[in-house]
């Protein structure tokens, strides 16, 4: 990493700042070619005036950070520019700093990567960093920033440790079994270390996939007959029009996605084609994936029909189970009682005309939502990759379980090694060039 990189931090368009970040090793020549003068103290806001490089000519007033490695967020010399965020200047500067030799424009997650290269961050911080930036509710920032601040990489650092000095004195017996100053037996000595990394990995992994739900948001599919006000309970609780909403059966034919922040919890609402024997092509094939996407989602609301109250619609009591929400519509025709009861559990009275009970059925969903994604204390597994590494991890733990107690050295540190391994892919402790390039390619511009 000899070349010095640069980017803007803010987002395009006018505002009162825009930040534009440098780093690498000519950091401080590029500050003496902009203002003329060297780099200010450390982590010391300077005002400078900046130039243009070729030309000389003024581009703008600015302040001016220097942040002198190793002790920066990349590791290297970085500078930080700070001047006025209207498009001109931005753009004069960014043209500038591209003129000047050894200098380019960084790489999606650069900057991030950077870091990790130089042991500022491991790859669990940097995941987190990513999921902090594209976070849309408070709960999923909440989640990134404790992986950011390191929870989950200490939580893998630590099972990594403990596996690596088990080998190690595996290793020690297998090179040195002659050696009177090694003790023996280290099988038996190092497996209630083993069996209990094993059984805290095993309780981590059996998390019902909290920390991925929280992370891509949970779905809910909202299922029922036609015309019972699936699509205009959509539009209620989205609070704007995003259904098409008619009295004509069959109006929905594909799955409408509405993304909520319900209660800070990320939530994805699935309207569906009306559950019914379809007329026509275009209707089966609505039917055939409202049934699909209800399979798939995290939970169901059941809509019933109040017109129809106390008939119920057997399409639709098919679906109901532990996952299922139980409401009906229509309470403003006068038709429903105080109390309604589905399939012996208690439905939700609302109605979609009045707004009557949608305030109650919104904390219903929200406290369904919170059970489905509680994250508690412990930190919990957010992405795809770090189950699959852990899971290996844990089945080669297992498999050192079941060997005989004189079974070969040789088979227990190997499986110890796979498990080390598999845990140094989680925080980027082994080779991972072709996983660094995909992670960080996820990251914006200026980080």
């Amino acid at each position: 990493m000899a070349d010095t990189i640069f980017a803007p931090a803010t987002a395009p368009g006018k505002a009162a700042i825009a930040i534009i970040r440098l780093s690498g090793p000519g950091c401080a020549d590029v500050c003496r070619c902009l203002t003329g003068r060297s780099t200010p103290p450390p982590r010391r806001a300077a005002l400078r005036r900046i130039h243009e490089p070729a030309s000389g000519q003024p581009i703008d007033h600015g302040l001016v950070i220097w942040f002198p490695g190793p002790a920066s967020e990349t590791g290297e010399d970085v500078l930080e520019l700070q001047v006025h965020g209207g498009h001109a200047v931005t753009a004069e500067l960014l043209r500038g700093l591209a003129s000047l030799p050894d200098l380019r424009p960084a790489e999606p997650g650069e900057f991030t990567r950077r870091a990790f290269l130089n042991g500022r961050i491991d790859l669990t911080a940097a995941e987190g960093l990513a999921d902090l930036v594209a976070a849309e509710t408070r709960a999923q920032a909440q989640q990134a920033l404790r992986q950011l601040d390191g929870e989950l990489g200490r939580l893998y650092e630590r099972w990594r440790s403990e596996l690596l000095g088990a080998l190690a004195r595996i290793e020690a017996e297998i090179d040195f079994s002659a050696d009177q100053d090694v003790p023996g037996d280290m099988a038996a000595a190092v497996r209630p270390v083993l069996e209990r990394v094993s059984a805290e990995m095993a309780t981590h992994l059996d998390d019902a996939r909290r920390g991925e739900r929280l992370r891509a948001g949970l779905t809910i599919a909202v299922v029922g007959p036609p015309n019972a006000g699936k699509s205009s309970l959509i539009n209620r609780l989205a609070q704007r029009d995003v259904a098409i909403v008619t009295a004509e059966p069959g109006t929905t034919r594909d799955v409408l996605e509405v993304h909520l922040d319900l209660a800070g919890l990320p939530v994805t609402l699935l309207d569906t084609a009306g559950l019914r024997e379809p007329i026509g092509t275009a209707e089966a094939e609505g039917v055939r994936r409202a049934r699909q996407r209800a399979g798939q989602a995290d939970l169901r609301l059941a809509l019933f029909d109040g017109a129809l109250w106390p008939g119920l619609d057997p399409e639709t009591l098919a679906l109901l189970d532990e996952t299922t929400i139980v409401a009906v519509n229509k309470a403003d025709l006068g038709t429903l009682g105080a109390e309604l009861v589905v399939a012996g559990r208690r439905a939700e009275r609302l109605s979609c005309l009045s707004g009557e009970g949608i305030e109650r059925l919104l904390d219903v969903l929200s406290e369904r939502a919170g059970e489905q994604m509680a994250a508690g204390s412990a930190p919990l597994l957010t992405r795809s990759r770090h189950r699959a590494a852990l899971r290996a991890a844990h089945e080669a733990l297992v498999r050192i379980a079941a060997l005989p107690a004189d079974a070969e050295l040789a088979l227990l540190a190997e499986d110890l090694r796979l498990a080390v391994r598999a845990i140094g892919r989680i925080t980027g402790r082994v080779a991972v060039e072709d996983l660094l390039d995909r992670i960080f390619a996820e990251f914006c511009i200026g980080k």
